[in-house]
């Protein structure tokens, strides 16, 4: 076998809400062939595999059974068709020097989603978002292996199924496929969208994608902690879509409530706030807290495991649910196929 595999090896480093784990055996192929390999052989000796990339949106439990494997191919590369700026990137490329790399290229769709954390392969799973751009606005295909028996296939947008936070990687093929590559649609005329939050006010007339992205890392680093000086995975919760009856009663009693209407009639509501008008905001028990500056985040002081940041979270949806009637839903998933939290 061409790719190592290590046993009892430490993943506290590999998530950044930094939870202790130890995987039974951990692998980090770094081309298409060892992957493929790598997959065959946990197949053929019935491992069970967890798929494992930045960590940035991942909850890891004590102990991982079976392969842990991380693909750790990383390059990208642009291809110049007639009609369209095709951007490839494969799993291992980090997100964000990929958006400030086409930035600064003078390349637009994807300036919006800058300093979002994590690789390439996972920003599919839960269609990555910020600043009124979805990753779906901008993807071409997606390149999978499936992990029953080793085929490969190129996903459509629609195939993906994307939805708020949610894509067909969180629901029919969780667990059977492992992203290859993105194939991004890109372009070399402005595509301005600022109508999100206080990123209008920071730019000037005309601006390029370079400087709409320097704007939205700006405004992220003010109000989210960095997952290297402190533990988190950024939003923790979904910012809930509520019913329209709900949302108006909501806003009677609260008419300074942040609130998007949505084309189904539904209104999004801002997660952040809602914990914030709770009191919870800077709010810690034991090993973990809420953010002092941005509600949304929970944060790991070291020390605590997956069950006491569950239990602390659900702290946070009770508060929620109990003041506005509005269940949260979380936002990072949980690894491995024998965890069984609620």
């Amino acid at each position: 076998m061409s790719v190592p595999i290590h046993s009892h090896y430490d993943l506290s480093s590999a998530n950044t809400l930094g939870l202790p784990c130890i995987a039974e055996r951990f692998a980090a192929p770094a081309d298409p062939k060892a992957l493929r390999d790598t997959v065959a052989l946990a197949r053929a000796q019935g491992w069970p595999l967890t798929l494992l990339g930045g960590g940035s949106n991942l909850i890891l439990p004590p102990q991982l059974s079976g392969l842990v494997l991380t693909p750790s191919m990383a390059n990208w590369w642009v291809e110049e068709r007639c009609d369209a700026i095709l951007v490839h990137a494969e799993a291992a490329v980090v997100w964000h020097e990929l958006v400030m790399a086409m930035a600064r290229r003078g390349l637009w769709g994807v300036e919006n989603l800058a300093l979002i954390p994590g690789h390439c392969g996972a920003a599919p799973i839960q269609n990555i978002g910020a600043y009124g751009v979805e990753l779906c606005d901008v993807l071409d295909a997606v390149h999978v292996l499936y992990l029953d028996d080793g085929r490969e296939a190129v996903l459509s947008p629609e195939q993906c199924a994307f939805g708020y936070r949610d894509s067909i990687f969180k629901g029919e093929l969780e667990g059977r496929v492992v992203i290859t590559r993105l194939v991004l649609r890109l372009s070399a005329d402005p595509t301005l969208r600022l109508g999100y939050g206080d990123l209008q006010a920071r730019l000037g007339a005309d601006p390029t994608a370079l400087e709409v992205a320097d704007a939205v890392c700006a405004i992220r680093r003010e109000k989210l902690p960095d997952p290297a000086r402190i533990g988190n995975a950024g939003s923790f919760f979904k910012n809930p879509l509520v019913p329209g009856p709900l949302a108006r009663k909501l806003l009677a009693d609260h008419p300074g409530m942040p609130h998007f209407p949505q084309p189904d009639g539904a209104v999004k509501l801002a997660a952040g706030w809602l914990i914030e008008r709770c009191g919870l905001k800077g709010w810690r028990d034991g090993h973990f807290g809420v953010h002092d500056r941005q509600a949304l985040v929970l944060v790991h002081h070291g020390g605590g495991n997956a069950d006491e940041l569950l239990a602390f979270a659900g702290q946070v949806a009770g508060a929620v649910f109990e003041r506005f009637g509005v269940v949260l839903e979380r936002e990072p998933r949980l690894a491995g196929g024998d965890m069984r939290y609620p």
